[in-house]
């Protein structure tokens, strides 16, 4: 069969994602920080976006200003035409308002507020007054550092100080020796009993517990530096299995002493570190800000609103623009200003956008779970996206990414949003399904009630539960129990035994 070349007219379809729709939906599933700081970046970018930190200041002067940006764009492509061309619109990411949305709308005038609302940021940056300098000028000292200056006090000899600042190289951030004594000593060209020395004395730094190699030797490091490590300690620290496993009649066998003082042990074996490192140069815990806050309304209803300090509040420097565009431009800088203009206008309505559709489905649970803001976990009810994507008439994965790293601020605390969806059991008798986890929630207050003649067993949790109206099976508790670290009722009854509680 001969080969030769043809051409061929075919018709199909291909959904393409723009660069712009690819920012829309990550604006969508983006944190709060993850917002700010790509906020920051199109700031520094783009010379026609701005901070809306004057909008009230904005006279009558404004509308002249958008006829002086069309009259002076007239030669060029207009911000919508530039948004035409982008091959993409909003619609593709967020679909419009719910028609329960619009009749709420239409009746009276909802509780909570929406975009307009809402203040300018409060988002932390270089030009603003309570920006605390100081606070920029100082860090903690790290670990290596902490390490590094008792090395100098304490070691002179310079082949022990580079044994020593090699091994301290070496050291996580848990505090632990991470590389073998014998790789040191081969790196170096020396001999492993000289790495062994230099390394005993580095286990005498601050903080006990440091250059370990496991925890059994972090914890016999932190003992001996309290004078605690007598034969019995030593004994109870190298079998922390049986610890784990509770087995405290074979700790009292091995270690030689009664139920009072392997219970007087373990207390200790507690206030110990298991990561001594951590103290040192730990990066700050960042707070939880929630994205949302709900609060009961005076009619018995709930309050939702989107938190203002989450919210950068951007716009289109219009005047700027008016300024450039009046004097003589090269095509060039007219397509680049064009651009500038459409991707700003880009970025505004997407944030504006984003947060109405976090304000929508923020509503649709505080709909659903109204149980568990009222009465508590007990009442927490089973969720699941496609239940709130159907009643808010939006896709799935568009109610997904809302939930991803967003966060809650309610009368019983601050929960991320997937927090409120959770698995299904079903109820005895074709009762009424539960949510995991009040099950969870009810299972850890039923073995915090037992007592020692009364050591409740999985079997007997089941029939429990049952009889609530939970139909569950056993080896789901046994799951449960495991992800709350309840032991198991064998480990529970030795436990209890053996400290006679």
């Amino acid at each position: 069969m001969a080969l030769s070349p043809r051409l061929e007219l075919k018709q199909g379809q291909s959904l393409v994602m723009t660069p712009q729709l690819q920012q829309a939906i990550k604006l969508l599933q983006m944190s709060n920080l993850e917002l700010q700081a790509f906020v920051e970046s199109e700031l520094e970018k783009n010379p026609l976006l701005e901070r809306d930190e004057k909008r009230e200041a904005q006279g009558p002067g404004a509308e002249a200003q958008e006829r002086d940006v069309a009259s002076a764009m007239k030669d060029g492509a207009s911000a919508e035409e530039r948004l035409a061309t982008l091959d993409t619109d909003l619609d593709n990411v967020y679909q419009g308002e719910s028609r329960a949305d619009a009749a709420n709308r239409a009746g009276a005038a909802p509780a909570d507020s929406g975009w307009a609302s809402l203040k300018p940021s409060r988002a932390v940056s270089l030009d603003q007054d309570e920006l605390d300098i100081g606070a920029t000028l100082s860090r903690e000292k790290t670990l290596a550092e902490h390490l590094t200056e008792q090395l100098m006090l304490t070691i002179a000899d310079p082949a022990d100080r580079l044994i020593g600042q090699n091994l301290i190289g070496m050291v996580n951030e848990a505090g632990y020796l991470t590389s073998d004594p014998a790789q040191v000593a081969e790196m170096l060209g020396t001999d492993i009993a000289h790495v062994e020395r230099v390394l005993g004395v580095l286990q005498g730094f601050d903080p006990a517990g440091v250059f370990a190699r496991d925890l059994k030797e972090c914890l016999m490091l932190q003992l001996k530096e309290l004078d605690r490590l007598d034969p019995a300690m030593r004994t109870l620290v190298e079998h922390l299995d049986l610890v784990a496993k509770r087995d405290f009649a074979g700790l009292k066998s091995l270690c030689k002493v009664d139920a009072d003082d392997i219970r007087d042990m373990i207390a200790e074996l507690r206030r110990l570190n298991p990561k001594p490192g951590h103290v040192f140069g730990a990066d700050p815990v960042q707070p939880v800000v929630p994205d949302v806050s709900v609060r009961p309304a005076p009619d018995g209803t709930w309050l939702i609103e989107l938190n203002n300090d989450t919210l950068p509040r951007v716009l289109v420097n219009n005047r700027y623009m008016v300024q450039v565009s009046r004097g003589p431009m090269r095509d060039q800088d007219k397509t680049y200003l064009s651009e500038c203009h459409a991707n700003a206008t880009w970025l505004v309505r997407s944030l504006d956008q984003r947060a109405k559709t976090i304000l929508k489905v923020a509503r649709e649970i505080v709909r659903q779970q109204d149980g568990f803001l009222v009465h508590g976990v007990q009442q927490l009810r089973p969720l699941n996206l496609k239940t709130v994507a159907d009643a808010i008439e939006m896709h799935e994965s568009t109610v997904s990414r809302v939930t991803s790293n967003k966060y809650m601020a309610t009368p019983r605390g601050i929960f991320e949003l997937k927090y409120f969806f959770t698995t299904a059991i079903g109820g005895a008798m074709g009762g009424e399904a539960h949510s995991a986890e009040s099950v969870r929630h009810r299972l850890r207050e039923m073995i915090e009630r037992e007592t020692k003649a009364n050591i409740l067993s999985d079997d007997t949790l089941v029939e429990m539960l049952k009889a609530e109206g939970i139909d569950i099976a056993r080896r789901t508790v046994a799951k449960y129990r495991e992800s709350l670290g309840i032991p198991s009722s064998v480990q529970h009854r030795r436990e209890k035994n053996a400290f006679g509680s």
